[in-house]
């Protein structure tokens, strides 16, 4: 009776993780090859790239949520001045995002744009130790200083700071960090973010129109194409991972993660031939060390932390067996907190 009353449940869940997991590759997969696009559209300066970016995003987001029913959610983030305060400030941090991994992308910094998302993860560790007082483990501690070496490395050997990846592994940080304050989900929020970007936009695109420097409408109907195309490419694979989300655990996600970098770093070395020097290729060891032992230390952290529910959940079971409800007052018993 028990392995049929579980079957269903298995099944299902196994049929959830095997959709979560399509959606997720198809998510970090378009992330990596992001690239291909921006190099289709380099013609473009990436001001104009991005005001194009901004404006049809923003048209892609608004029949989603014409679609979804979710404009209600818009209205509460706006009428919430602390939920738009924070979005006016991550509105301005992914815009520059978009703007320097645009700038990257099309003038052979590929390299530098896939170590800033490399180190992301271990960003995102240092600013929750540095402002939300969150504790770091040794080997937290340890994955952070060989990301570090590897950066100073860089700088050291190559005579300049690594700028792309410290704004794009940084911005995007701030970016996350800011966000978890904000009481809006990722569809709705960007949808925000991208309405207060889209006046600056537009206003960019009619002052270079007026100025005759607009690539929009003056050239093929190929790029213009393209141009247009720079919602879809920005809104559907954002649609895709909240799909996964919902459907995977938080490690299979972490380790998704990494392909985005991954398909930046191989197409510029295979496809759009960037040279990876000796010194590049120590600074991309160490950061990948240091991966490495994050990534390990966040399954080992997730493992004892999911023994330590199912013994506290065995325990309550067990009490309730014993005891008629656990309580011997006729109340229910209340499930195990995980957080404690």
């Amino acid at each position: 009776m028990g392995d049929v009353s579980r079957s269903p449940h298995t099944v299902e869940s196994q049929r959830s993780f095997r959709s979560g997991l399509a959606w997720g590759l198809a998510a970090y997969g378009s992330w990596g090859l992001f690239p291909i696009y921006f190099k289709a559209v380099a013609a473009v300066p990436a001001a104009e790239v991005l005001a194009h970016r901004v404006v049809w995003s923003l048209v892609v987001l608004a029949i989603v949520l014409t679609v979804q029913r979710r404009w209600r959610e818009v209205a509460a983030a706006v009428a919430e001045p602390r939920t738009l305060a924070v979005l006016v400030l991550t509105a301005l941090l992914i815009g520059g995002n978009w703007y320097v991994f645009i700038w990257a992308v099309t003038t052979g910094h590929m390299l530098q744009s896939s170590l800033g998302y490399f180190i992301n993860p271990l960003v995102n560790v240092f600013l929750g130790v540095v402002f939300l007082g969150e504790r770091m483990s040794r080997a937290g501690v340890a994955a952070v200083a060989m990301a570090a070496l590897g950066v100073g490395w860089l700088t050291v050997r190559g005579g300049s700071m690594p700028w792309v990846a410290l704004v794009l592994g940084f911005s995007f940080a701030f970016y996350a960090l800011l966000r978890k304050t904000a009481r809006v989900k990722p569809v709705p929020g960007l949808a925000v973010e991208t309405a207060l970007l889209a006046p600056v936009a537009l206003l960019y695109l009619a002052a270079t129109a007026s100025s005759g420097g607009l690539y929009f409408g003056t050239g093929s109907w190929r790029l213009d194409l393209l141009l247009v195309a720079a919602g879809l490419v920005t809104a559907l694979p954002l649609l895709w991972f909240n799909t996964a989300a919902q459907l995977l655990p938080l490690s299979t996600l972490g380790f998704l993660q990494y392909l985005s970098p991954t398909g930046q770093f191989l197409l510029a070395v295979l496809v759009y031939g960037e040279p990876l020097t000796h010194d590049r290729l120590v600074a991309f060891a160490c950061i990948w060390m240091a991966l490495a032992i994050f990534t390990v230390d966040q399954l080992r952290t997730r493992a004892r932390i999911a023994q330590l529910v199912a013994r506290r959940a065995s325990g309550v079971g067990s009490r309730q067996i014993g005891n008629g409800n656990g309580n011997g007052d006729g109340r229910g018993s209340e499930p195990p907190d995980p957080r404690s």
